[in-house]
């Protein structure tokens, strides 16, 4: 009966904690954990999916039928026929029909992620090389959140995703996202919030999600940044709102006694 019991109690845990991230021979999307990640995995799934398998099958059957029916063993006296006015003009709006079908949806998605609601949490995430930045500009909060090297990774932290200082926001709060770069173009991605964005030198791109489930989430780089663009990971907790005012609290005498001891490391260092 116990063993019953831990088992019910840890399907419960880990349906509400989630660590999302890749995982060997995965063929489709991470699991959404936002509802902006939703829109694309059904637009993806329900729409696009099926109407692509449809025209490679047509594609394929085309292909098939005009080799078999207008071979050279079939058709000695090859025909002379130039064209089709009935096939172009079928050949032409048909795709275009298609094409209206699923721009329509997707435009509707992409309106949604370029429209930010009301922020409750706003953080700023600068790219380096090759590193990411995170500024709290409400909490007057800035730290560097590094890849943690392969012989320093704790268990359960996976390799090339786990950092030293994570993002933190809290669960069911809208979290704008403020993008920049310190040097070269670098890109924010987190697969699981369906967000992506350039971190452009000298320009401030936004975007936003909120966080479904608990849990910790991992991304990296998108855009090519030089030998170690491959070393430069995301992790987003997301966490209760009481764990993310007693991170906060943390966090403001953690980040300000680094900023303290690299200032007089650097006076020393200029001595």
């Amino acid at each position: 009966m116990k063993k019953f019991l831990l088992i019910i109690s840890f399907l419960f845990i880990t349906s509400n904690v989630s660590a999302n991230q890749p995982k060997d021979w995965q063929l489709g999307f991470q699991n959404p954990a936002s509802d902006g990640m939703r829109d694309i995995v059904n637009f993806h799934n329900n729409l696009l999916l099926p109407i692509i398998i449809a025209i490679s099958v047509f594609v394929l059957f085309l292909m098939i039928y005009a080799c078999i029916r207008f071979r050279a063993s079939a058709n000695p006296v090859p025909s002379k026929r130039t064209h089709n006015v009935a096939v172009e003009v079928l050949w032409t709006l048909i795709p275009c029909l298609i094409l209206i079908v699923m721009a329509v949806p997707s435009f509707k998605i992409l309106y949604k992620q370029d429209t930010i609601p009301k922020a409750e949490v706003t953080v700023k995430a600068v790219g380096y090389q090759w590193y990411w930045g995170y500024e709290y500009p409400d909490e007057n909060i800035i730290f560097e959140s590094y890849m943690i090297e392969d012989k320093d990774l704790k268990e359960n932290q996976p390799r090339l995703l786990a950092v030293d200082n994570e993002l933190v926001v809290p669960v069911d709060k809208v979290v704008k996202v403020l993008i920049t770069a310190n040097d070269v173009l670098h890109a924010w991605a987190l697969p699981s919030f369906g967000v992506k964005r350039d971190a452009v030198p000298g320009r401030i791109n936004e975007t936003w999600f909120k966080a479904e489930k608990v849990g910790t989430y991992y991304g990296q780089c998108s855009e090519l940044c030089g030998i170690k663009h491959a070393f430069m990971p995301i992790t987003v907790r997301v966490v209760s709102e009481e764990e993310y005012n007693e991170w906060l609290m943390d966090a403001k005498v953690k980040f300000a006694k680094e900023v303290i001891e690299e200032d007089q490391l650097k006076r020393l260092a200029s001595k």
